[in-house]
């Protein structure tokens, strides 16, 4: 049974760090949780530190950049480890060749044209027609607001049919900007796994953003490590996976499950809907605050 907490604080002497998910717990996509911010901050000035932890498919500076617009204080954070970031070393090691076809848009650009210093003398990537392509690289869909992953049928099947792999920059299924419920380069991936093809992962709940989010802060095997973020299918197992606790924020994708008051959700449904979906993250909490 999941232990419903009403603040970070109640159990943040228990930890060193925090790998903090952003959409649905930080922000919503448009505007930052001013209470998120703050539980943040908090724990940073009792010595914690804090990754911010997100399937995000542009590099880390990307998203820095997006906290920055949207007022989240660098006091709320040490560094920044996307799953862009993870999913850009695969690319760029040619995990699915150096001729690729790009299901993405202007704002990913930086996926590709933003080498890492470790890969500057690496072969070039080029972004190429699905005919001429040795793989293929999802960011997202072409047009997130009014397309669906079924729309991908046909072309994803000749894809399957020519045996490319495709490197999935982002496993996240749906995001909701403010309101709106989006598909992400994860329902793509699903997809077209369920076609036949074949696709690879990077970042939540893979292990290349986690062993990534470790580097980046010098973290040994003693760590004590929270996990912090809304995705049953991302962030929890993720945390199961590296043997770290997970603090599920119900408040965000399955906010109107758990009761009518979206800051205290209610025990039994809360342990029923885990239970459906086999998960028991240690601590759940309302929203992040």
């Amino acid at each position: 049974m999941t232990q419903i907490i009403n603040s970070l604080a109640e159990i943040s002497a228990d930890y060193d760090v925090l790998f903090c998910d952003l959409w649905g717990c930080l922000h919503n996509g448009v505007e930052a949780y001013p209470a998120a911010v703050a539980a943040l901050q908090g724990f940073r000035a009792k010595g914690g530190k804090v990754v911010m932890l997100t399937n995000a498919p542009r590099p880390w500076k990307y998203v820095a950049a997006q906290l920055d617009r949207m007022g989240v204080p660098r006091d709320a954070w040490d560094v920044v480890v996307s799953s862009g970031d993870a999913a850009q070393d695969a690319m760029f090691s040619g995990a699915v060749g150096r001729k690729v076809w790009a299901i993405s848009v202007a704002k990913d650009d930086g996926f590709f044209n933003d080498i890492p210093e470790e890969w500057q003398n690496a072969p070039a990537i080029e972004r190429v027609e699905l005919d001429q392509a040795e793989g293929i690289v999802c960011t997202g869909l072409f047009d997130e607001v009014n397309e669906v992953p079924e729309d991908y049928r046909q072309t994803l099947t000749s894809a399957k049919e020519r045996g490319l792999k495709l490197l999935c920059a982002n496993p996240d299924v749906i995001v909701d900007l403010g309101e709106t419920r989006l598909y992400c380069a994860g329902a793509l991936a699903e997809f077209y796994e369920d076609l036949g093809g074949i696709s690879l992962y990077f970042g939540k709940p893979h292990a290349p953003i986690y062993d990534l989010a470790r580097r980046k802060l010098g973290l040994g095997p003693d760590a004590r490590i929270l996990a912090v973020g809304d995705g049953i299918a991302t962030d929890v197992p993720g945390a199961s996976g590296q043997g770290i606790d997970a603090l599920f924020v119900t408040g965000g994708l399955a906010h109107d499950q758990f009761g009518t008051d979206v800051e205290a959700p209610e025990q039994a449904k809360l342990d029923e809907w885990l239970a459906l979906r086999l998960e028991n993250p240690r601590y759940s909490i309302g929203r992040l605050r």
